[in-house]
C-alpha cells in the first residue's frame, strides 16, 4: 500500500471551507484502493468529527455518509483484531504513550500492517512518537 490517511487529513479533505482543504484534497483526490487506505476507525474520527464542526463548517448527517462512502470507495479499510489491539495498547503502555495518543497508535499501527509507504497526518508529533518504523512514513499533506 502506498498512502495512509489520518483524520487529520481527511476531514480537511472533505470541508471546502476548512483552512487545509486544498492541500489535504490534493493528495487524497488520486486515491484509489490498490494504493491507499485508512483505518475502520477513521470512518468514526471522520463522522464524528465533522458532524461537531463550529457553525458553518458543521456537516449533516446524511452529507457526513456521503463523505463516509466517498471513503470507501477510494480507500482500503485496514482493521486490527482483538489480538492486535491488545498487543497495542500493551506495548504503547510499556512506552508511556498516555490517553488519547493511544488512537494514533492504533491509526499507526493499522498503517504499518497496511504495509503504507506514506502515513499523511496533521499530527505529525504524535504519529513521531511510535518509533522509527512510523516516523519514517510520516508526511504532512
Amino acid at each position: 500500500m502506498k498512502w495512509f490517511f489520518d483524520t487529520s487529513v481527511l476531514i480537511p479533505a472533505f470541508v471546502e471551507d476548512h483552512k487545509d482543504h486544498e492541500r489535504c484534497l490534493a493528495v487524497y483526490a488520486p486515491t484509489n484502493k490498490r494504493v491507499a487506505c485508512c483505518a475502520a476507525h477513521s470512518l468514526a474520527e471522520v463522522y464524528a468529527g465533522v458532524t461537531r464542526l463550529p457553525g458553518a463548517f458543521r456537516a449533516s448527517r446524511e452529507q457526513a455518509i456521503l463523505f463516509l462512502s466517498d471513503m470507501e470507495e477510494h480507500l482500503a479499510i485496514v482493521s486490527l483484531d482483538a489480538a492486535e489491539y491488545s498487543a497495542i495498547i500493551r506495548h504503547a503502555a510499556a512506552n508511556g504513550i498516555l490517553g488519547a495518543t493511544i488512537y494514533d497508535a492504533l491509526l499507526a499501527a493499522c498503517a504499518i500492517k497496511a504495509k503504507a509507504e506514506t502515513i499523511y497526518t496533521d499530527n505529525e508529533r504524535h504519529f513521531r512518537m511510535f518509533g522509527p518504523d512510523v516516523a519514517n512514513r510520516v508526511r504532512k499533506p
